[in-house]
């Protein structure tokens, strides 16, 4: 089976054989190589490097900082480096799995691809990058083996970050530039009329925790405003919460934690309470969007920085200054894009450069959070950052710094293990219980909605056990 992803079977199957068994021709080249040596070949690279992404966020962040940049093509498809290497990348929607799709049919080509059509690196996001760090898999390098010491060269990582970032054994197999925790992002002309003031510390005080904003709900709903725009905009507060993988490894078995049925609980509740807007079903969407528009009566949604710059300002059609920060209810995490060193690559050496130069040097990731505002992941330089108000302001928040809000989240955030089934139990349980916040089905339907759905995603699933 092959929808949104591999197919369990897929990936420990035809994946191990076909792509950790082409390491016999490419190990010559340092791409098959182990050891923390791997990266320092001195074999000839490819003239080649293929990089697979969704989007232009990590080709910007490249052509920005690696120093070994010449030049970009008009149409953004190669950069040409300095040694006449070219990096040529391929990129394809995330929409309806055409990305994942693209790049799994590629790794399974490994083997069998000419030089110059190698994956060289591929990116991930948190909630399918299980998939391709699983040691079963083997399609992602450990970092070792490329020449890169986690433990020394990726020091100043947040340690969540390097959680996302391993396989099952705690091996490191990907790394990332973004730390993601996310905070509450307002309107300050709402927050004027409701409380009086829109100064972030004092509105931070009304959304401390969920009772706290409960009330602060009920508040902006007798003066005609909404909390937020929708039950999924809560999602990823509880759901990156977990204290345990949905799946432990080995295991067949689905465990809804706790946080999830919080979740529901607390939607539930809200919904009917009227904080949400009633047009507004799930995210990603129209009228999720229309939402964060200067006519919506939402006072707020839960973004990382990434969430600022990617989806709400384009939203936005009022002046800058409009929206600030402020700490959110609990603390969470939202995202971030993983870079992985394709098993099979015939540039090994190119590869550790460019993995370092955007993801594991400080002056670098510095530079991507003043020219991006991109929350980095330097635990070091964000502390920096934070106490730099003039360097890192954002002119779309007033001027305001985001760093010194999204810093003492960061620190905090503790995430559960991930596994290879959690794009699809985040995505299928929202869609479920959707149905039941709307009145389409009870709770116990929703319940068996969720688990038919799942079984049909992963056909090797035995069981969902749901918190009593």
């Amino acid at each position: 089976m092959k929808k949104k992803l591999l197919s369990m079977a897929l990936v420990s199957a035809m994946l191990v054989g076909a792509l950790s068994g082409c390491g016999s021709d490419d190990a010559k080249k340092g791409g098959g190589s182990s050891g923390s040596g791997g990266g320092d070949t001195t074999a000839e690279e490819g003239k080649v490097i293929n990089i697979y992404s969704w989007n232009d966020e990590f080709f910007k962040r490249v052509n920005a900082v690696y120093d070994q940049v010449d030049e970009v093509s008009k149409d953004g498809t190669v950069t040409k480096l300095k040694d006449g290497t070219e990096i040529h990348w391929i990129i394809n929607p995330n929409q309806d799995g055409v990305y994942q799709d693209k790049l799994d049919a590629a790794l399974l080509n490994q083997a069998d691809a000419s030089d110059d059509d190698k994956v060289d690196i591929f990116l991930a996001e948190t909630d399918y990058v299980f998939k391709y760090t699983d040691a079963e898999a083997d399609v992602a390098l450990p970092l070792t083996d490329i020449g890169i010491n986690p433990e020394t060269d990726l020091a100043d990582q947040y340690d969540f970050t390097k959680v996302i970032a391993s396989d099952a054994n705690g091996v490191q197999r990907a790394s990332t530039w973004q730390c993601c925790p996310g905070l509450l992002v307002y309107r300050r002309d709402i927050a004027k009329d409701v409380f009086g003031t829109d100064d972030p510390v004092k509105v931070g005080e009304k959304v401390k925790d969920w009772d706290t904003m409960k009330k602060t709900a009920e508040e902006l709903k007798e003066k005609g405003y909404l909390a937020l725009a929708s039950y999924a905009d809560t999602f990823r507060l509880y759901g990156n919460s977990i204290s345990a993988p949905w799946v432990t490894q080995g295991e067949t078995v689905i465990k809804v934690d706790q946080k999830i049925m919080d979740w529901v609980a607390d939607s539930k509740e809200w919904k009917d309470a009227g904080y949400f807007d009633d047009t507004v079903k799930g995210q990603w969407n129209d009228d999720w969007n229309k939402a964060m528009g200067s006519k919506s009566k939402v006072f707020s949604f839960f973004f990382p920085a990434w969430g600022i710059d990617f989806t709400l300002k384009p939203n936005w059609d009022g002046d800058d200054g409009m929206w600030a920060v402020t700490n959110p209810p609990q603390e969470y995490n939202w995202g971030g894009s993983y870079v992985l060193a394709c098993r099979g690559t015939d540039n090994p050496q190119h590869v550790k450069d460019i993995i370092m130069a955007v993801t594991g040097s400080k002056d670098n990731l510095l530079q991507i959070s003043k020219d991006y505002l991109d929350y980095t992941n330097t635990v070091s330089g964000m502390k920096e950052a934070a106490a730099d108000s003039k360097t890192y302001a954002s002119e779309f928040l007033g001027g305001q710094n985001t760093f010194e809000y999204f810093a003492p989240v960061a620190e905090k955030i503790q995430m559960a293990p991930l596994s290879a089934y959690d794009q699809g139990c985040v995505e299928l349980i929202q869609n479920a219980f959707s149905d039941y916040f709307q009145g389409k089905v009870d709770f116990d339907k929703a319940k068996a909605n969720f688990e038919t759905a799942i079984k049909e995603r992963y056909p090797d699933i035995t069981e969902v056990q749901w918190p009593e």
